[in-house]
């Protein structure tokens, strides 16, 4: 069941990681505010931001990869923990059940009970970890106060009372489930915790939450794939005031370049800003791998566990 699931889920967030990093070259070149403390910081641009979650389902990948590994290793034999006196196969029923190896000692067989789901708990909580992140980073760009990104009608609900409001419930409630999903391995680990070996009653209330919790990993992936291909990228107006000093940084190592100390060139960009003489020259361009004129998308692709 356990390697069944964790395919199903790896194959979701891969359907993810493509949309992603489809959305990342569809708007490579629609610039985006980069934000540190919540303030204006640097330039980014929707490329940058969408690959960068693409990325990160890369970790959670290796983490479900390392997940997968775990459970797939043959248990039968182990009957009530200490194997039995019949002359059983336990070569044959891992090669006809389709594991990749035997977990060869019978005690240990009968101690990967709550193992398994501790590790699995880790990876589901991995991948949740992101989404509600990435869910969070929707809310907050949605919000009229930042006016990123909107959303069609059917993804955003009313007000009660108030006529003008959208409000993202859609990914609300996918950053409440990914958090609530989070706290699922503390659970594997507590009712598990300092059990001796052997079996124990205990391990019977490991299911019914892990079973959910599977459940409910696989929708949030679901919704989260259908929502996120409907993201609207909207134009955004660098020259607003509020953005004043978003390029101050290139305009320091513009200077820098020139010959200038960056001790110096930052005292002199930072006098200008307390001056309120600063006037930014926005014709910078980043060039690195990695960056936002360079995403270095193939290779994201290419990091995908094949």
């Amino acid at each position: 069941y356990y390697k069944e699931e964790l395919q199903t889920i790896r194959h979701k967030v891969r359907i993810l990681f493509d949309t992603l990093l489809n959305l990342a070259k569809t708007h490579q070149d629609k610039l985006l505010p980069g934000y540190t403390h919540l303030q204006v910081a640097m330039p980014s641009s929707f490329g940058l931001w969408f690959s960068a979650y693409a990325e990160v389902l890369v970790d959670d990948v290796y983490l479900l990869d390392a997940a997968q590994k775990t459970v797939d290793q043959n248990p039968l034999g182990s009957a009530a923990g200490y194997g039995s006196s019949f002359p059983i196969d336990r070569v044959f029923t891992t090669k006809a059940l389709r594991f990749s190896t035997l977990k060869y000692n019978v005690v240990a067989a009968q101690m990967s009970r709550g193992k398994s789901e501790r590790t699995i708990a880790m990876a589901l909580g991995s991948v949740c970890n992101t989404l509600a992140r990435f869910a969070m980073d929707v809310c907050l760009y949605n919000s009229q106060n930042f006016g990123f990104v909107k959303f069609p009608d059917e993804l955003t609900t009313g007000s009660s009372i108030m006529p003008h409001k959208k409000n993202p419930d859609v990914f609300e409630l996918l950053r409440g489930k990914c958090n609530k999903i989070q706290a699922l391995q503390t659970e594997m680990t507590f009712i598990t915790n300092n059990l001796p070996s052997g079996y124990h009653r205990d391990f019977q209330l490991l299911k019914e939450t892990m079973i959910t919790s599977i459940v409910e990993v696989k929708d949030i992936l679901d919704i989260f794939n259908y929502a996120i291909a409907q993201t609207q990228v909207q134009t955004i107006d660098l020259n607003d005031p509020k953005y004043l000093y978003l390029f101050t940084v290139d305009n320091i190592n513009t200077l820098v370049e020139q010959g200038m100390s960056f001790r110096e060139a930052y005292q002199k960009i930072g006098a200008e800003v307390q001056k309120g003489t600063y006037k930014p020259d926005t014709s910078k361009q980043h060039t690195h791998l990695g960056s936002m004129g360079n995403l270095g998308l193939d290779e994201i692709k290419a990091k995908f566990p094949g």
